[in-house]
Order: structure tokens, then C-alpha cells, then sequence
């Protein structure tokens, strides 16, 4: 199985922004973490970070072309407000699970809206780093 990992904006700044809600541990420590959870479970991942929305659209649609077989992706900020990103997960069909490292819920208003849960097949929030491997594990059992 091929999984890409795709984290949107700001997710290269953990460890850095807002510690009390993301923790201490930076962007580097959570690739090790999926990379040995899907070394265990023999899951060939790759990994994609952009604060820029076409450069994660880009990624979306190269994950097609190189028939990936799943997506785990923390949209951050762009969760809320791109329907473009939500058109490219459509359009390439990929099983999408939608990770949130805070409780979403229990945040700001407007961060109640998901544009992106309206294709992902789960969404994980407020599991922190852990929430990855649950993604990656569910992204298993679909297959």
C-alpha cells in the first residue's frame, strides 16, 4: 500500500506555534513517527507539507498519477476555507482521512467547518500526533 501523508499550512511550524495547543514536538519528530508506524506495517508513505493551497492541490493530483492508494491529510487552515482543495480530492478519488492534531470542535466558530469532511471518508480530531497512525491504520482496513 502507498499512503501520502499531506499536511497543509503552518504544520511545519510545530514544536514552534501555539505549544499549548499542539505540543512540543515539531513537524520532523511526527514524519519519524508515521515513517516507523508504517515501516511496522508495511506501508511505502510519503510526506508533503505546503503553506501554499496549489501546491497542495498539485500534490492531490500527482498522488493519482502515482496511483497512490491513500491519503492522510491535515488541511490546517485551508480546512475551513478551500473548496478548491475539496474539488481536487474529488476529482482523483483517493480515500482521504482528514486529521486534526487540536480538537477542532472545541476551538474558534469557524473552525466548526470542514469543507474537506465532505469527501474524507473519516475524520480524526484531537488526538494529537497519535491521530496519524490512526488514520494510516483505518487507510489499512479499506484495503
Amino acid at each position: 500500500m502507498k499512503i501520502l501523508v499531506l499536511n497543509g499550512p503552518n504544520l511545519n511550524m510545530l514544536g514552534i506555534r501555539e505549544p499549548q495547543i499542539y505540543g512540543n514536538k515539531t513537524y520532523e519528530d511526527l514524519k519519524r513517527l508515521i515513517k516507523d508506524h508504517c515501516d511496522e506495517k508495511g506501508v511505502d508513505v510519503g510526506f508533503f507539507q505546503s503553506n501554499s493551497e496549489g501546491a497542495l492541490i498539485d500534490m492531490i493530483q500527482q498522488a493519482y498519477f502515482d496511483k497512490m492508494d491513500g491519503i492522510v491529510f491535515n488541511p490546517g487552515g485551508y480546512t475551513h476555507t478551500s473548496v478548491a482543495i475539496l474539488d481536487a480530492l474529488k476529482a482523483v478519488n483517493i480515500p482521504t482521512v482528514e486529521v486534526h492534531i487540536s480538537e477542532v470542535s472545541e476551538r474558534e466558530p469557524f473552525r466548526q467547518i470542514s469543507y474537506i469532511s465532505y469527501f474524507a471518508c473519516k475524520t480524526i480530531t484531537g488526538k494529537g500526533f497519535d491521530g496519524y497512525l490512526e488514520a494510516v491504520d483505518h487507510l489499512l482496513s479499506m484495503s
